[in-house]
């Protein structure tokens, strides 16, 4: 009998703070039919959009979107924290739960009309999705759609993305 997606990801209470219930994404990537099983899962969810291009953010949205983008033959676009790509780029700096950040990308990377499916393992008050989403944008894609693995629905993320299709493979009501 397989295990169902959600009972590879370990739970840890009251980690980084008292209350907070850590869902663990390293359990799930530990375990080939737990990994194999989000990317399915995943591939599975927006197996009906239409896309040139997937696009993830460093580190876990390169792990679950680089192979998305290889089974369905895809390139792969890198988003990465500031300073870390050798060409040209385009950043944006955005508020985070305490404090800042600042992803780009290169500015050759998306293309005027892409339409582009945006993957990462986590949604949670969607700072970051937002973010890559006004970067996409700013080189002229169209981002058609936001898969993750799981989503802390508590976070409100899904109402700060509002008007973008979001599918998640594992909601938390919490945070």
């Amino acid at each position: 009998m397989m295990k169902k997606l959600e009972e590879y990801v370990r739970t840890i209470p009251d980690f980084p703070e008292p209350g907070i219930m850590f869902r663990d994404v390293t359990s799930v990537l530990q375990d080939a039919d737990g990994l194999q099983l989000a990317i399915d899962t995943m591939q599975d969810l927006v197996k009906d959009l239409e896309y040139d291009v997937v696009a993830g953010a460093e580190s876990r949205g390169f792990i679950f979107g680089t192979p998305i983008a290889y089974n369905n033959h895809k390139p792969f676009v890198l988003i990465r924290k500031k300073g870390k790509l050798p060409a040209e780029t385009v950043s944006i700096d955005y508020d985070l739960e305490y404090g800042k950040a600042t992803i780009e990308m290169h500015k050759d990377s998306i293309q005027p009309g892409q339409k582009v499916l945006v993957v990462d393992d986590l949604i949670a008050t969607g700072g970051t999705t937002e973010a890559m989403i006004k970067l996409i944008k700013s080189l002229g894609g169209e981002v058609v759609g936001v898969v993750v693995m799981m989503e802390l629905a508590g976070l409100k993320g899904r109402e700060r993305l509002a008007g973008y299709r979001l599918d998640s493979a594992i909601t938390y009501e919490g945070k």
